[in-house]
């Protein structure tokens, strides 16, 4: 196996154990609410936390690899976000839960720029898409680290026991993985000597795209249930099917995402997805049946799928400094799924949830708008690609 293929497996593994520290951090939310016994409202605040924190620690990442190195910081910041897995649920406190979510959600925020940044990296190297396939993987560790949570309740294990195990466990398989991954720097051309710098507005572009698709991600996974429930007159075990038809396709989707873009191109492949996820958009919309909106849901996972992972993979491609676009289209995605839910729930509230989803529907439309500025018109000249290895983008 050469040094490129085990680089693949190593930051698709990062992926992965990145979306289980995410899904362990979930499971522990109850846990955290009955120790401090927060009333709802409390708990809602203090989750936006990590949220807040990871869009102002993102702009942080390339300085971070410039300094370090890209096998270096993703190594120490993916060894510090499964430390801080543990540090929500044994704060005694409110203040301090407060002060453990920001720094779990900044150590995040880092490692979420930094692995993407080297898997665009290691894309380009590789010489064919892989961004899907390593997104689809963040999405089965996300599984797996739920899933194991729900065991250790169902199990009757303290969560500060079982998080404190996972963190080690995982601190240790991330030092293990990072060592096979690529030490990426920016190149000559790179800009170094600012923090902070605008992207350009090809990136500005690509960013509105993954915008678009995240508040659909975000819209879907908050409201789906709700939607069953009081537009299709679904059961609540029903209405639960929504949410897991809309996640079971995205996650498949992502996983055999890359094929696809090989054989279509990038461009192409935004707009047969754009496609489909307005079509399950309309099918939301209209239905007033559980079967109809269900397949809706599914049919929006299928369709804005591959959008966010090309997001990052062609704002990579489109600057000179690869880490600070990718930071970019980050933080905008992040303030995507933040404001979603809160935007769906005001427009229903002000008219009715077909009427929200009915703006869902319009930005999704806005994912087969936008493709086109997608197209690489070439290789960008800091980065190194196999021989025979161009993708098409058009």
């Amino acid at each position: 196996m050469n040094e490129i293929s085990r680089a693949r497996i190593a930051i698709t593994m990062i992926f992965a154990l990145h979306g289980a520290v995410l899904g362990a951090f979930a499971t522990c939310i109850p846990q955290i609410q009955d120790q401090l016994r927060l009333d709802p409202a409390t708990l809602g605040v203090a989750l936006v936390a990590p949220a807040v924190s990871a869009c102002f620690a993102m702009p942080m990442a390339g300085p971070v690899m410039r300094h370090l190195g890209s096998r270096r910081a993703i190594l120490v910041m993916a060894v510090l976000l499964s430390l801080a897995l543990a540090l929500p649920v044994m704060a005694p406190s409110l203040p301090l839960l407060w002060l453990a979510l920001l720094a779990y959600g900044a150590a995040s925020g880092i490692t979420d720029v930094a692995m993407n940044a080297n898997g665009v990296d290691v894309e380009q190297r590789f010489g064919r898409s892989i961004m899907s396939g390593m997104h689809g993987m963040w999405s089965v560790g996300g599984l797996v680290g739920a899933g194991s949570g729900a065991l250790a309740a169902a199990a009757g294990l303290d969560a500060r026991f079982h998080l404190a195990a996972a963190a080690v466990l995982l601190a240790a398989l991330s030092a293990l993985t990072g060592r096979h991954l690529l030490n990426v720097r920016p190149g000559e051309h790179a800009p170094t000597s600012r923090a902070f710098a605008w992207p350009t507005r090809a990136v500005v572009a690509i960013g509105l795209v993954g915008f678009c698709a995240q508040f659909a991600q975000g819209a879907a996974g908050n409201w789906s249930a709700i939607y069953l429930q009081d537009i299709a007159g679904a059961s609540t075990g029903i209405a639960a099917a929504s949410f897991a038809a809309f996640s079971g396709t995205m996650g498949v989707m992502r996983l055999c995402g890359d094929p696809l873009v090989r054989r279509w191109g990038t461009v192409r492949t935004l707009r047969v997805s754009g496609v489909v996820a307005v079509s399950g958009c309309v099918l939301i919309v209209v239905g007033r049946d559980p079967a109809p909106v269900i397949a809706g849901f599914a049919l929006l996972g299928i369709g804005i799928a591959v959008v966010v992972p090309l997001t990052f993979a062609t704002a990579g491609r489109r600057d000179d400094d690869p880490n600070r676009s990718i930071a970019s289209v980050a933080t905008v995605t992040y303030l995507s799924n933040l404001v979603a839910p809160a935007i769906v729930g005001a427009v229903a509230g002000a008219t009715s949830l077909p009427t929200a989803f009915l703006m869902v529907t319009l930005l999704t439309a806005c994912v087969v708008a936008g493709a086109s500025a997608f197209r690489v018109p070439a290789p960008v000249h800091h980065m190194a690609v196999r021989p025979g290895g161009e993708r098409r983008d058009g």
